[in-house]
């Protein structure tokens, strides 16, 4: 990058106050919040339910169109994609603390947030401030109006063009990219990887992706690049037949852990670390050995796996790694929301599960890791999930269940969960028609040694997480 010069003196020449007068750009935006107002006015599809998933709604060609504006800053940076249904933010998160802890300059980019929109993109852990969130959007407002006038770019079209012009300007190593939605059409999918990474698959967005396995590993699939090497771990044979089709259609490697790669996890408890989970992976360039998995549950061993498996590629294509380093990095990994204690008095437990899968881990995992008498549950999920999935699996956990409703626009009516839950196992149920009354509830019936669990969606537990915590929301969120 070229170092700026400072104008030295106390006057300006009138040659040179006539060029500067040349290249003055009005700012759109004077404040952070009128910023922020602006690009959540933009068209969020996060928060609308029925969304159509199609190449008009999600349009690579208007991504393109945008980053070519703003000069095409992704293909500026070394990346790696990361797409899966489960798991997606927790190997991004272990992967790039891992290359941070070895002396790279990590971009990380992920969504949703819990809490504070700047959670989506961090370089080495920080978030971007409000002054460079600030810049940044008087740097994209003129292509975004330009674009507008014909094609408006949606709001994670937006966040992602941001997340490529901060990574650049940052002057990152690599930045760590999780896809969005799908992946085929996902507005991640402009870049060229170095390595590709998926992760467990299971039902989710059915609306969008479709009901089966392989319908959902073929939207998957689409961040698959000609000769860029994937990784994924052990799949439903369905979903792994889809995989490998497609890898190989593009003339890409494509790896597993556990069957081409040398894997292995096991559970255990020390007095140190009480009970955790160890993994061991083994490359013919790389030797990790019983390392801690720092977050809950089993299948957090696998995400860890993924995560070892692509930093070893990328150890391959020339990247510095240095296993102990590595396992220093991992060491230094904590992920909010996942499997989260934010409150001991009564104990309070907040997870992002958002899936039959996810819920179902989640109940294995709690009952590994952590000691109850008996468990309630604060559930609440948005319309276009699959909640007789989750439903499914929370009867097998909780000893009381309390349905709510999440800010989201797209969440389902407390009565609809509880008649569905009773429908489905008989078990009594109650509703809440906020967080504050469901957290009420939930006091009432629980004693010392009893656990509260807050899950079902992102949008509950980041209320959840602002309530409990006093930490304060991105404005418009």
């Amino acid at each position: 990058m070229a170092k700026r010069t400072k104008t030295t003196g106390k006057k300006r020449t009138e040659k040179g106050s006539a060029r500067l007068g040349k290249v003055k750009r009005t700012k759109a935006f004077r404040s952070y919040r009128d910023a922020i107002g602006y690009l959540f006015d933009r068209t969020d599809y996060e928060k609308q339910s029925n969304l159509r998933y199609n190449v008009t709604t999600f349009n690579l060609k208007r991504m393109e169109k945008l980053l070519t504006l703003l000069g095409n800053p992704h293909r500026k940076i070394d990346t790696v994609h990361i797409a899966g249904t489960k798991g997606k933010g927790s190997t991004a998160t272990m992967l790039g603390k891992m290359l941070e802890a070895n002396g790279h300059r990590v971009g990380l980019y992920t969504s949703p947030h819990l809490v504070h929109l700047h959670e989506r993109i961090t370089v080495n852990s920080e978030m971007v401030t409000e002054h460079q969130m600030r810049d940044l959007m008087n740097r994209i407002h003129g292509p975004v109006e330009k674009i507008s006038k014909t094609d408006p770019p949606t709001f994670f079209e937006i966040m992602t063009a941001l997340a490529f012009l901060h990574f650049s300007d940052m002057n990152v190593d690599i930045a760590v990219i999780e896809t969005g939605l799908g992946g085929r059409l996902d507005s991640t999918n402009v870049i060229e990887p170095k390595v590709v990474g998926i992760t467990s698959l299971s039902i989710d967005h059915e609306q969008q992706l479709g009901d089966s396995i392989a319908s959902i590993a073929k939207e998957k699939a689409g961040v698959f690049k000609r000769g860029v090497p994937a990784i994924t771990v052990q799949q439903d044979a369905n979903a792994m037949n889809v995989l490998k089709e497609h890898a190989e259609a593009v003339k890409a490697t494509l790896s597993v852990t556990g069957a081409d790669i040398d894997f292995s996890h096991r559970f255990e408890t020390s007095r140190e670390h009480g009970p955790h989970t160890r993994v061991c992976l083994t490359t013919p360039t790389s030797k990790f050995e019983h390392l801690r998995v720092p977050l809950h549950g089993q299948h957090q061993a696998i995400n860890c796996g993924l995560a070892l498996a692509m930093l070893d590629k990328l150890k391959t294509s020339g990247y510095a790694v240095d296993s102990e380093k590595a396992a220093k990095g991992l060491g230094a990994v904590s992920l909010p929301g996942r499997m989260e204690m934010i409150c001991e008095d009564p104990r309070i437990l907040i997870d992002a599960a958002h899936n039959a899968a996810s819920i179902n881990a989640l109940i294995h995992a709690i009952g590994q890791h952590i000691p109850y008498d008996s468990m309630v549950v604060v559930f609440g999920c948005n319309s276009d999930k699959d909640a007789r999935g989750m439903l499914h699996y929370l009867q097998y956990g909780a000893d009381k269940v309390i349905f709510t409703r999440s800010n989201s626009g797209k969440a389902m009516s407390p009565q609809q969960l509880a008649e569905m839950y009773t429908e489905m196992c008989g078990k009594m149920c109650q509703t809440a028609v906020s967080l504050g009354e469901a957290l009420r509830l939930a006091n009432s019936a629980v004693g010392r040694e009893d656990l509260i669990c807050i899950t079902g969606s992102f949008y509950l537990i980041g209320q959840a997480k602002m309530r409990l915590q006093g930490t304060r929301a991105t404005v418009g969120v």
